[in-house]
Formats: C-alpha cells, sequence, structure tokens
C-alpha cells in the first residue's frame, strides 16, 4: 500500500502540473465567450485552431515521449536514451517546422487556417516540441516539483497575457504612445496565439539548462529501436487526434459556412463542462504511466494495476454524476453568454466518452508493458475510423449532436476491445463486478439526471447521494488503509 500512496502524491503534484495547463483553455472560456471580447464565430475560429494545434503537437512528438520512458527505465546507459532522444526531435522538429514555413501559403490554403495567424502557430509548436523531452526526463527522474512549478508557470503566463491583451490594453491605448504601439483593433484572434507564444518560450527558456548538461551523442542503433516502438505510438497518437478534435473541423468542412463557426463556438464552450473529467483523467494517466513501466518487473505488477483501474473507475464515476448533476448550476460561470448554451445537450455525451477513454489508458497498460504497442494503434485506428464514417454520416443531419455521438462511440468501442486483447496477451485480475456495476450505475443516474430530471435538484443529488454511499461501501477498507499511511 506503501506504492500506492506514493503514486498519489506523484499522481497529484503531477496532475496539478497537467491540469492547470489544460485548465487553462477552461478558465479562459468565460473570458473568451463573453460577448465584447470575442463573438461566437470568432471562438469558433479559435477552437478551430487549437484543434490542429493537437493534432500537430502529436506528428512532430511522434511517440517519442512514450519510448523515451520505455527505454529509460530498459537501457543501462540511460544517458544515451536522454540524448538520442533529444537529438532526434530537436532535427525533426526544425525540419519539418522549416519545411511547412517555406511551403505556408499551401497550408494555409489546405487547413483553413489565414496566413496571420499560421505563422504564429508554427512558431508555437516549434517551441513546444522543443520541451518535450526535458519535461519526460523530470517525469522519469521523478522530480515533480520542478515539473510543477514551470507548468504553472507557463499557465500563469498565459493567462495573465491574454487578460491585459484582450481586456485592458484597449483601455491603456488613450494618450499613451507606447500601448498604441502594440494595440491593433480586430487583433483578438492573434493576442490569443502571441500569450500561447510568449508562454512557450519562456518555458523553453527555463528548461535550457536540460540541453546544456547532456551530451549530445546520437546513438543510431538504439534511435531504431526506439522509433521501432514509437511509431505505433505516433499512429495512436494521430488516431486519437482525431477522436479528440477532429469533428471541429469536420464541423468546418460539413456545415454550410454561414453557421459552420457559430456551431463548433457552441460545441467547443459546451464541451469545455466535460474537462472535469478529462483533467482527472489526465493527471491520473500521467502520475500511473512511469508507475506501470517502473514496476512492470516486481512480483505480480497485475494485482497492483486492477487495483489502480478500480480505484479510477470508482472515482470518475463520481465526476460523471457530479457534473452532470450540477451542469446547469455550472454553466453561466463558464460560458458567459447564452448564445451557446443551444449545444448543452452534448455535455453528459462528452463527459461519458471521456471517462471511456480514461479507462482505455488504464487498460492500455498491457501493450506498452509487453511491447505490442501496435495493438494500440490498431485500436486507435480503428476509433478514428468510427469518429470520421459517424461524424461525415452525423453532422449533415444533426449538427455538433452528431459529433458528441460519435466520439462516445469510439472511445466506448476502444475501451471494449482493449480490454478483450489485454485479456489474452496479458491477464489481470480486474474486479469486474465492482468497475461494471460504478460504471453501469453511473451512467444510467447520469443519463436519467439530465435527460429526464434537468434542474430538478432534489432528485439529482439524491442520486449522487446514494451513488457516494455505494463506493464507499465497496472502498472503505482501502480508503481507510490508505489514510492511516
Amino acid at each position: 500500500m506503501g506504492g500506492f500512496k506514493t503514486l498519489f502524491k506523484q499522481t497529484f503534484i503531477y496532475g496539478l502540473a497537467t491540469v492547470l495547463p489544460r485548465m487553462l483553455s477552461f478558465i479562459l472560456v468565460p473570458l473568451y465567450t463573453s460577448p465584447n471580447v470575442l463573438s461566437v464565430a470568432e471562438y469558433g475560429t479559435v477552437s478551430f485552431i487549437f484543434a490542429y494545434f493537437v493534432l500537430f503537437n502529436v506528428v512532430l512528438a511522434y511517440g517519442m515521449e512514450t519510448a523515451f520512458f520505455r527505454f529509460f527505465n530498459k537501457e543501462e546507459r540511460q544517458e544515451k536514451v536522454i540524448s538520442t532522444s533529444s537529438l532526434s526531435l530537436i532535427v525533426s522538429s526544425f525540419a519539418i517546422l522549416g519545411l511547412a514555413f517555406l511551403l505556408r501559403n499551401q497550408v494555409s490554403e489546405m487547413i483553413s487556417i489565414d496566413l496571420e495567424y499560421l505563422n504564429l502557430v508554427f512558431s508555437i509548436l516549434l517551441l513546444d516540441a522543443l520541451v518535450i523531452i526535458p519535461f519526460a526526463w523530470l517525469r522519469a527522474t521523478a522530480q515533480p516539483m520542478k515539473y510543477a512549478i514551470i507548468k504553472i508557470l507557463n499557465v500563469a503566463i498565459n493567462l495573465s497575457l491574454n487578460v491585459f491583451l484582450l481586456l485592458y490594453l484597449k483601455n491603456l491605448v488613450e494618450g499613451n504612445s507606447f500601448f498604441e504601439g502594440i494595440y491593433k483593433s480586430n487583433f483578438e484572434i492573434n493576442y490569443i496565439l502571441i500569450s500561447n507564444l510568449i508562454a512557450s518560450g519562456i518555458t523553453l527558456l527555463l528548461l535550457l539548462p536540460f540541453y546544456t548538461k547532456i551530451k549530445f551523442n546520437f546513438d543510431a542503433v538504439l534511435w531504431k529501436k526506439m522509433m521501432k516502438y514509437a511509431i505505433p505510438v505516433l499512429i495512436a497518437g494521430v488516431a486519437f487526434s482525431v477522436n479528440e478534435t477532429f469533428d471541429r473541423i469536420l464541423l468546418k468542412k460539413l456545415l454550410p459556412i454561414d453557421i459552420a463557426d457559430d456551431q463548433i463556438g457552441m460545441y467547443s464552450a459546451c464541451y469545455k463542462l466535460a474537462l472535469f473529467m478529462t483533467l482527472f483523467a489526465t493527471a491520473f494517466r500521467l502520475g500511473i504511466e512511469p508507475y506501470f513501466f517502473s514496476h512492470s518487473k516486481a512480483k505480480n505488477p497485475q494485482k497492483n494495476y486492477a487495483k489502480i483501474l478500480e480505484f479510477f473507475v470508482a472515482f470518475g464515476s463520481v465526476i460523471l454524476l457530479g457534473v452532470v448533476v450540477f451542469a446547469d448550476v455550472l454553466k453561466p460561470y463558464i460560458i458567459r453568454s447564452e448564445a451557446y448554451y443551444e449545444a448543452m445537450w452534448t455535455v453528459p455525451l462528452i463527459l461519458m466518452a471521456n471517462f471511456c477513454l480514461g479507462i482505455y489508458h488504464n487498460l492500455s497498460v498491457w501493450y506498452k508493458i509487453t511491447d505490442r504497442t501496435k495493438f494500440g494503434a490498431y485500436i486507435s485506428i480503428l476509433g478514428a475510423i468510427i469518429t470520421l464514417v459517424l461524424n461525415f454520416i452525423l453532422i449533415p443531419i444533426i449538427g455538433y449532436k452528431g459529433s458528441a455521438i460519435a466520439t462516445l462511440f469510439a472511445y466506448g468501442i476502444m475501451m471494449f476491445l482493449s480490454f478483450f486483447f489485454g485479456r489474452k496477451y496479458y491477464p489481470i485480475p480486474y474486479d469486474l463486478k465492482k468497475i461494471v456495476t460504478y460504471l453501469t450505475l453511473s451512467i444510467v443516474l447520469s443519463v436519467l439526471s439530465f435527460y429526464r430530471f434537468r434542474e430538478h435538484y432534489i432528485i439529482g443529488i439524491s442520486m449522487l447521494i446514494v451513488f457516494l454511499a455505494i463506493v464507499f461501501m465497496f472502498e472503505r477498507k482501502q480508503i481507510k488503509l490508505i489514510l492511516k499511511r
């Protein structure tokens, strides 16, 4: 149980450091959805651009972060892993983004992002790619506090600049030549990207000591092994990015041009209410991923892996039901304009979808530990195909509702497939009775609460209390053991 306590401590710290960057997009929703800052269509444009950020970040990382963790714990000479992976990402990032910059006019036309935004996008992507291995090294060497401080500082700078540039700069212009020189009207989307660029630049500066301490020796043999491991992760990552954000891109392509940005804006704003589940799942994953690898050679690690999934499903079920019950209480604090509320219908579906994705990440330990990462790629590709097919079918009929349904179907099927193949190749003794009970009950109660008893808080809160009592009844022994230590 001591190992679990360490896991939960690291999960909390890494979670805080990861939750805050993701919380940034959540925190900024009230700012962006204020009528005097961005229109619904402009917020749709911002969401569309950031959807491509997710895809491009995955391509530029090409699975090297996961490969770094695997080989850092596997190789005797860890410095070879550090230098080889670092050089690989440095060269590839400059090469890919350099070529993209030379072909920026063609790229702008192909992905429907204005050239004035695209130059900023390329710069941000380069800076973010160069900190992938330094951050991975901090996690691999158990330096969660340093990791957290740098991540939190990035958020603070980004948030402060967004607030200053979007809210206060305009008021400082009159009679001040300095502010007149930096202010431009109708420049809000650029200001958002500039805030990101400055925050990313400062983050890289803080991590530069990592590059000064390592010896840049490239091991071609090791690199080939790492790439063999990483390529399936890349394929899975691209597929995941399709599942996570491609719906916004398809909404832009498949809906009439006069409503597309508005639909993307409404859908993206309400999607943020599902961020509570996304943040929990991401924090949990960051905490357990190094744990999975470092304990893979311990005696009977499957027992601990089973318990970890059980904890995740228990906590995730509570978050799912809690957010659904109070969704209409939360929405005015997060989404400031009623113009976005039409898309609230999608919130429970997106929450359930991200819950399934979190379970999938926990189940995926089997193919990472056994070096069968190709299965992760196969499953993710299938999920992406389901996402694309359902979006192409449903968006022209029901718009963003079709995107929410497609996301839930894709992640749900991926979860079941990972469980099925895991039982064959790396059996883990999951307590299916508990897990299925938590999952099924939380989903049923969430659907009833939102679509049948929406804003009937006596009924909703009663459902939540009953569910909490059930979870505590099943888990009270484990909770007491953890608290005692």
